[in-house]
């Protein structure tokens, strides 16, 4: 079957559904999510969304921690666009329902969280995220220009090369015409055309045994456009929330926001004793990877699991009150928080690299655009700023509306299509040969391309990738089109990319450190 669209949306979290409510505006939108629209990596963002809101705060203070933050490695263009349009778009989600937190005055109620020079984080309780995507969600349903796909997987974006044109990556004017997609209610695969393809796809925590994302994030966008010999930038800078419930076995890891360290949270080791002066001068409130890598090393050199975070010394209503959920799930593991310490390690948490865009938000692939965390923008740089997330999410999302508005009039839909060819295709005989692949694959990641890196680990990491890749690419061919055999092609794309980019940089910087190069000094 096929359906023609002036938009479509493949992801449904805060920068899809941010895309489709404005591009609804200029023709009719496709909305497809893989599961439901609740679902989506920006409903698990608990600890809020930055903008300059008040004095003493500004906007060259937002902007300088950020470059900072970015180890030196972020696009000034990009941060200055964002750090810019944030205040206008913060109004534009309080005018679509989102409420953030007040105190007694009417103010709003700021967090500090680490890297941060000011108070700045907007936030609804310890679920930002949530918040916003259940506005989002009730003002996208109720919109008669858009129509919600949900349990539809997106499984490539079509270009030239589903024409039988030769793609590769020095191949000029590659264009997008929409995608292939899965229903998995039917398992029957549709042809969506389009004007204007938005990818928000989200992102790769899956990749890794542990991780903050939703079972979801398995870098479906990223890996598709990668097939599709499109520009992917910077997978080697892979994040790692340093404060993770530590509770082995449950996946997603349950993420202790980092506004509990800037609401005075402080990290101790098993022994009960600060650690984190000893790394740096700003202890628990260093910047994300400062604090994982310090943590990290803390358990090596003592041979432990985990750290403690300790906010025993705060008020405990005000605790409770500020930190709803975190408590309520503690507790039903038996710890009180407002008396008992956390324990936690560091996780994957988040993607500074992706899909390269430009500031419209436009990816190499003419008409089709990225936002979110699938997509780079230069803002994160080698290292994302707390809570600069949803706000380049929902600033690109802007962008690309705008840059898409003035170019759809002149662009058709691409006719003569074929349909997705699976003849000689058959179920897979054991499901057992996809899940096992994945099992090594998320071991080989952890164990090798995790906080601290080295040539010798990604080498021996890339060595076992590619017998996973050919075996999979064979099972692919001769396979009905899953979701779990797509998932597992697009897990093993992006781990590709993360290695390979990690072995071409050839110095330690950010989130990618390796102990064969220098540490460039640039914070």
């Amino acid at each position: 079957m096929t359906h023609k669209y002036d938009f479509l949306v493949i992801g449904a979290g805060i920068a899809g559904i941010g895309f489709a409510l404005k591009a609804a505006k200029y023709g009719k939108v496709a909305l497809l999510c893989k599961t439901k629209l609740h679902e989506s990596n920006t409903s698990f963002a608990q600890g809020g969304i930055a903008s300059v809101t008040y004095e003493p705060d500004n906007f060259e203070k937002h902007i300088q921690d950020t470059l900072i933050a970015g180890d030196g490695h972020c696009d000034t263009q990009a941060v200055e666009k964002v750090v810019r349009r944030a205040p206008g778009l913060i109004q534009e989600l309080i005018d679509w329902g989102v409420e953030f937190d007040k105190d007694r005055d009417g103010l709003f109620d700021l967090h500090k969280e680490g890297g941060h020079s000011e108070f700045r984080i907007l936030h609804h309780k310890d679920n930002t995220g949530f918040e916003i995507q259940e506005s989002l969600v009730e003002k996208v349903r109720k919109h008669p220009q858009v129509d919600i796909f949900e349990r539809y997987f997106a499984i490539e974006i079509l270009t030239q090369h589903h024409l039988g044109a030769v793609v590769t990556h020095h191949t000029p004017d590659i264009a997008c015409y929409g995608a292939y997609v899965l229903d998995q209610q039917t398992n029957h695969i549709h042809t969506f055309l389009s004007k204007i393809t938005m990818l928000a796809t989200g992102g790769i925590g899956n990749v890794y045994l542990t991780t903050t994302n939703p079972p979801i994030a398995t870098g479906d966008g990223i890996a598709m456009v990668h097939r599709a010999r499109g520009v992917i930038s910077d997978m080697e800078f892979v994040q790692f929330h340093p404060t993770a419930l530590y509770h082995p076995g449950e996946k997603p890891t349950y993420l202790i926001t980092e506004a509990i360290r800037g609401y005075g949270a402080v990290l101790r080791g098993l022994d009960k004793k600060e650690f984190m002066q000893k790394y740096d001068e700003r202890g628990s409130l260093a910047p994300r990877d400062i604090v994982a890598r310090a943590i990290d090393n803390e358990m090596k050199v003592n041979g432990i699991d985990y750290v403690y975070l300790d906010v025993t010394h705060k008020n405990a209503d005000e605790t409770k009150e500020h930190f709803p959920n975190i408590y309520k799930k503690c507790l039903e593991l038996g710890i009180d928080i407002t008396t008992d310490y956390i324990p936690v390690s560091p996780t994957q948490h988040y993607l500074c690299g992706g899909i390269a865009v430009d500031l419209n938000g436009e990816t190499s692939i003419n008409h089709l655009y990225a936002a979110g965390e699938c997509s780079c923008t230069g803002l994160h740089g080698a290292n994302r700023l707390a809570s600069n997330s949803l706000i380049e999410a929902i600033v690109y999302a802007d962008a690309a509306v705008t840059d898409a508005s003035k170019k759809i009039a002149g662009i058709k839909h691409k006719e003569f299509i074929p349909d997705w060819d699976d003849a000689g295709t058959s179920l897979p005989e054991e499901m057992v040969l996809i899940t096992q692949s994945y099992k090594e694959l998320e071991q080989i990641m952890s164990s090798y391309v995790g906080i601290v890196r080295s040539n010798l680990r990604l080498t021996r990491a890339m060595k076992r990738l590619e017998i996973i890749f050919r075996e999979t690419e064979d099972l692919f061919i001769r396979s009905v089109v899953s979701r779990e055999i797509c998932e597992l092609r697009n897990v093993i794309s992006v781990s590709y990319l993360i290695i390979k980019q990690a072995l071409k940089r050839k110095e330690s910087i950010g989130l990618h450190y390796t102990i064969d190069y220098p540490k460039r000094n640039t914070r």
